[in-house]
Parts: C-alpha cells; sequence; structure tokens
C-alpha cells in the first residue's frame, strides 16, 4: 500500500496491477471464474450474444428524402431555432401533478402556517384568519407547482417536431427492436401496432428489422395532422398513392375489440403526453391487452420518463386485470434483468436507468451532426418458457453506465439478477479470457452473463 497524491493504492493480489484502494475492494468482491465461455455461441468477443448496441443509425434513405421535401416545399419560418426550443422543451417537461398530491402538499402547507400563527396568536385562530391562511396556500402552491403544458399537434407544429424528433425518435425505437431481434431470433411479427405513433418512426424502424413478415401494420394517434404528416412521409413526400411500405393503416383511435392482438405492440414517446395516471394505466392495460407477443415502450431518458416506464412495470406485474383475455404471464424482456424493484428508484438520492445511441440528424443545412439520444425502454413479453429456454440459456446482468477500460481490468457498473447494483472489475485471471474480452468489447446497455458475487464484507475484511 501506498500514497500517491490524494489517493491511497494497493497491489492487488489478484489482477497484479496497482488500484486505487476503492476499485482493489470491488476488484477483490467480483465473483469465481466462469466454468465454460458457452455464452458465446461461436461468435466473436466484439459480437457476443450480449451485445445490444447499435453504431450510429441513420434514418433509411427514402425516409430522409421524404422528411428533406417536406420540409423545403413547406418553407418553414425559423425552423431550425424552432426545432431546438422544442427538442429541449419536450425533454424538461414533467409529468402533471396528481390530484392526490396537490391535496398532501396543501395539508403540510396548511399545518406549517396554522403552527407559524399559533406561535403569534396564543389565544387562537378566527375566521378572518382562517380565510388567510387558505388564500397564502393557495399563492403557494400557484407559486411552487408545476403547471405542465399540453401540446396539440397540427400542421405546423408537426412539422417542427418532425425536424425536431424524426432521426432521434427512430435511433430510440430501432435500438429498443434491435434487442429483439437479436435476442429472440425466432420471432416472427405478422402485425403491429404502434399508439401514439406519431411520425411512423416505429413503423420505419419495425420494418427495417422484420420488413419481410410484416404485413399489416397499425397507428394510431390522435392528431389528425400527424396522420397525414406520417401518410406523406410513406409516400416519399409526394402526393402518388404508392406508399413505400405497404399496408400501414391510420386511426385516431385504438381498435376497440379486446380479442384483436398484436405481435408487436409499441409506445414511443406517447405515456409521457398522457396527463394522468389514471389515463396512462387504462392506456397500458388496454396495449397490454392486446399484445400477443411483445409490448415494447419507449421514454425519455429522464428521471419522469423512467418513473412513467417503472409505473407501467408494475401495472402489468403487480395489478390485476378485472378480465383476463390472455392467461399467459408477463415476462420482463429488457432492460430490467429481474422482476424486483428497481435499484435506481431505491437508491437515494433516485437516479433514472437510462441508455444512449448515437445518431445522424435530419440534415436542416448542408451538414449532417452526430448527435446522442438517451432514453429509456421497456420490454415485456408474454411468457413461453420453452421458448425461453431456446433463445436464452444463461443469466444476465445489464451495464448500467459506461464501461471504463483500465490495463489489465475493466470495471463495469451491472444491474444484476438479484435486483441489486453491483460494481464489478472483470480480469482475465478471475473470470478468464474470454469474459475479459467480452467485457472489454461491450458498452453501456449491453447484457454480461451473471456472476455469482461472493460477500463483499468478508472480502473486505481479507483486504485489511
Amino acid at each position: 500500500m501506498y500514497l500517491l497524491g490524494s489517493r491511497i493504492y494497493v497491489n492487488c493480489s489478484r489482477c497484479h496491477v496497482a488500484l486505487c484502494l476503492k476499485e482493489a475492494q470491488r476488484c477483490q468482491s467480483s465473483a469465481a471464474p466462469l466454468q465454460q465461455a458457452d455464452f458465446l455461441k461461436g461468435a466473436p468477443h466484439r459480437k457476443h450474444p450480449g451485445v445490444t448496441n447499435l453504431k450510429t443509425v441513420r434514418l433509411p434513405e427514402p425516409l430522409q428524402v421524404a422528411a428533406q421535401s417536406i420540409l423545403k416545399r413547406a418553407e418553414v419560418k425559423s425552423l431550425t431555432e424552432r426545432a431546438h426550443k422544442l427538442s429541449n422543451f419536450l425533454w424538461s417537461r414533467k409529468r402533471a401533478i396528481e390530484a392526490s398530491q396537490l391535496r398532501e402538499k396543501a395539508i403540510r402547507l396548511e399545518k406549517k402556517f396554522l403552527e407559524q400563527e399559533n406561535d403569534i396568536h396564543t389565544d387562537g385562530i378566527d375566521h378572518k384568519l382562517e380565510a388567510q391562511i387558505r388564500k397564502r396556500i393557495l399563492s403557494e402552491l400557484k407559486r411552487t407547482t408545476y403547471h405542465r403544458t399540453p401540446l396539440r399537434y397540427d400542421e405546423d407544429l408537426g412539422l417542427v417536431y418532425m425536424a425536431a424528433r424524426l432521426a432521434g425518435g427512430y435511433a430510440a425505437a430501432l435500438r429498443a427492436l434491435n434487442e429483439i431481434k437479436k435476442r429472440d431470433p425466432l420471432f416472427v411479427p405478422y402485425s403491429l401496432l404502434d399508439f401514439g405513433s406519431g411520425l411512423g418512426t416505429c413503423t420505419w424502424a419495425s420494418h427495417s428489422l422484420w420488413g419481410d413478415s410484416l404485413k399489416e401494420y397499425v397507428c394510431v394517434d390522435s392528431s389528425g395532422d400527424m396522420n397525414t404528416l406520417a401518410e406523406e412521409l410513406l409516400r416519399g413526400g409526394s402526393e402518388v398513392d404508392n406508399p413505400i411500405i405497404k399496408q400501414v393503416y391510420f386511426r385516431q383511435f385504438l381498435p376497440v375489440s379486446p380479442k384483436v392482438q398484436f405481435d408487436l405492440v409499441i409506445s414511443a414517446y406517447s405515456l409521457s403526453e398522457l396527463a394522468t395516471l389514471d389515463e396512462r394505466i387504462n392506456v397500458i392495460f388496454t396495449l397490454w391487452r392486446k399484445t400477443n407477443s411483445y409490448l415494447v415502450l419507449v421514454e425519455n431518458g429522464t428521471k419522469d420518463g423512467h418513473q412513467i416506464l417503472m409505473e407501467a412495470r408494475d401495472t402489468i406485474l403487480k395489478r390485476e386485470e378485472e378480465i383476463k383475455h390472455d392467461l399467459r404471464r408477463p415476462s420482463i424482456f429488457a432492460p430490467c434483468t429481474h422482476e424486483l424493484s428497481c435499484p435506481r428508484l431505491i437508491k437515494q438520492p433516485a437516479v433514472p436507468c437510462n441508455f444512449s445511441q448515437f445518431y445522424y440528424s435530419l440534415p436542416l443545412s448542408r451538414s449532417q451532426e452526430r448527435q446522442q439520444e438517451k432514453f429509456s425502454y421497456l420490454i415485456i413479453s408474454r411468457s413461453d418458457e420453452e421458448k425461453a429456454q431456446k433463445t436464452e440459456h444463461w443469466d444476465m446482468a445489464r451495464l448500467t453506465a459506461q464501461v471504463r477500460r483500465r490495463p489489465r481490468h475493466v470495471q463495469c457498473q451491472l444491474c444484476c439478477a438479484n435486483g441489486e447494483l453491483k460494481q464489478l472489475a472483470v480480469t482475465t485471471r478471475l473470470h478468464g479470457k474470454d469474459m475479459y474480452r467480452c467485457a472489454r468489447s461491450s458498452d453501456w446497455g449491453d447484457l454480461l452473463p451473471m456472476f455469482q458475487a461472493e460477500d463483499d464484507d468478508t472480502k473486505n475484511e481479507e483486504m485489511q
């Protein structure tokens, strides 16, 4: 052990490298080596089965050409500036406060103000003071409560939204759907339901992955202007009735019949548009009833976006529907590796579980910018144990932060199957050459084989 600057370093007997004391403790508390490297399935380390990240995503050429053609023809004033403002607004927007939360806040304020007045007026409080306190409560609630502004997507705002969010929304949807494609190669969807379809980015992303098998796309969006714009994009930006993707149907309301199911149901950046928790729960139950195989939800990678997805997760896993039309139980497919409470929400302060995907923006000028979409997602499947055994044969841990590659070891933050967040130093000596090379080739959002971690306290005592 020695001191260098303000950090204490030790020589790790297992890794044979010098680590700061904190990293050495993490390294010593890592797991026993894997017995076999069968998780590779014959793939090279850089493409091991747990890799779900994509390279920098580009819009499909027909979609990009159509969007540029529409925007050029529309000649929207200050388009770049308005698109930037809308992106910031959508990212920073929070959920509306629930009525029950508002009542609790009012009760706390009333108690606080009454205590202040009691200190001054020892003889009690008359009706006039009570009226003043109520006025102060209303004023304080108005000043401190977040007021959510609803958006109405007309033709003009739809064009601005396209400039702002087309490429980023497509990248996030493609990244989430690609995990199904990668981990469940036997899944061949025939039908798709896209709730809150907007510009149809999920339709384009699904077509990129399963275009040969998908025969029916149902897009539901309450805005008629957005549906019109999405149809125009499918026609390549022209008025010719020859869509690039066939059999796409647009609706303003969800299909009524509860017995109609779709192989793939998607809702991207739409649950956050619903004003109340009750509305979201009703929609989530409806979408789940219409799911035959996979339900995919995507939201902003913010605290609110993540919590909306956790609401949906708890709604489907823990709340019973009044009438069940499909007896197959729900199973979390991604990104969670367990069905326990999210450790990110238990940890204080709570931080969102989010991921990132690089993409090239829609070129509003001559150049294309490489940007990063930060998003949260949730994929729930109708459980089929026999199918699951065929597609997965090793326990998983999800990388929930950037991988830190160091000399002779790789620092990973993992969300494990036991519902805990773990810091793990992967080394050749402890985990084998294959696992070390896989960890070094992995990145934020990928999966790694699960380690049975030893008791941290015991290991720390050995260090001392």
